[in-house]
């Protein structure tokens, strides 16, 4: 058998492959509700074969949206439309999980096709929070540092979104502490000036996101899996790094976390990121290596074979995909197929098996 389509197991969950949809914000969403874009674009990739969709990210408090236009799960009466969601995911043989975010000092903005730059409160904005007043740029909003009642509310709203998602019927979360959002802020020293318990040193600046997990876990049944994703380095002088990453993850592995989606970047605009296939592969290869700790490789990556490859190499436990799964929600029958795998179909599409 392929490694691609070998089985995960987390707790006591069971993959049936190991191709995950990434979270990819949809900015389809009004006051925080899924909707029937969200059913059509998260059961396509179901059907498609998926062992494990994750949710784009959703805010945990309405100024943790991104933009207005963010899923959300601050409030129970987004439950239901998320129920009906994982429902159907999961009639398909794949598994639901949910990613759970703040967006921080990167908060209300617009959507990204009517190009990026601050919402003001007068048009719908509102006042964004970071570790430091840093904006992140000059047509982003400036951030108020949190206070010591700011912080305890933010692990407060992380831990009841997390209840939430129960709720709801997914069996993954995914903690967002990676792209420049919140716990991400804190952690990097460009963006984390404070001089308290949450600043400064290194075991100081991840404080909050082992104080968010560990909320979180209060909550999350102990048989369901707990991922976080990072961004392994900022690309940037002076910035959060791959050493740094190493020990956060022996850390994060000792408190419980399953696996690590390791991405990277994100926090600053002057960031400079040398792109290609395959790129952020090295930095899930070292955490796993360096760690024991599973992790999951992202970026630019495209095709069956090179999927396939991560795994033998042993670099990567999962496979996640983004961008190649919205040109081929059926990526995986594909993959399959390319890899003389006889997997299950969808019944209803059983005539256009190979």
């Amino acid at each position: 058998m392929s490694k691609l389509f070998t089985p995960l197991q987390l707790r006591s969950v069971q993959f049936r492959n190991r191709i995950t949809v990434s979270p990819m914000c949809q900015y389809s969403s009004t006051d925080g509700f899924a909707s029937d874009w969200h059913l059509v674009h998260l059961g396509s990739r179901a059907v498609g074969g998926a062992g494990l969709i994750i949710s784009e990210a959703a805010a945990v408090s309405p100024e943790a949206r991104i933009s207005p236009f963010d899923l959300g799960i601050w409030k129970d009466d987004h439950i239901d439309k998320l129920k009906q969601i994982t429902s159907f995911v999961s009639a398909q043989g794949t598994v639901p999980g949910i990613q759970l975010a703040h967006a921080g000092r990167k908060a209300s903005t617009n959507v990204p096709w009517e190009g990026r730059g601050k919402v003001p409160v007068e048009q719908g904005g509102w006042t964004v929070v970071a570790p430091s007043a840093i904006a992140f740029a000059d047509n982003y909003p400036m951030p108020v540092a949190l206070d010591a009642k700011g912080i305890q509310q933010v692990i407060a709203d992380f831990t009841a979104a997390a209840a939430r998602a129960v709720q709801a019927g997914f069996k993954v979360i995914e903690i967002h502490s990676a792209h420049g959002y919140l716990l991400h802020q804190f952690l990097s020293p460009l963006s984390n000036k404070r001089t308290d318990n949450y600043g400064g040193a290194f075991e100081n600046r991840i404080r909050l996101l082992l104080e968010v997990i560990a909320g979180v876990q209060t909550v999350w049944p102990a048989d369901l899996p707990v991922l976080v994703r990072i961004s392994a380095t900022d690309w940037a002088e002076g910035g959060w790094h791959l050493e740094e990453s190493v020990q956060l993850a022996r850390i994060l592995k000792q408190k419980g976390v399953d696996l690590i989606d390791v991405s990277s970047g994100g926090l600053v605009n002057h960031q400079q990121i040398a792109a290609g296939p395959g790129y952020q592969l090295p930095f899930a290869s070292r955490i796993k290596k360096e760690t024991g700790i599973l992790t999951g490789a992202v970026g630019m990556i495209t095709t069956t074979m090179q999927a396939e490859t991560i795994l033998v190499n042993d670099d990567a436990d999962m496979i996640i995909m983004a961008r190649e799964l919205l040109r081929q929600p059926y990526f995986p029958l594909k993959a399959a197929h390319e890899l003389n795998e006889k997997i299950k179909w969808p019944v209803q599409y059983e005539r256009a098996k190979w």
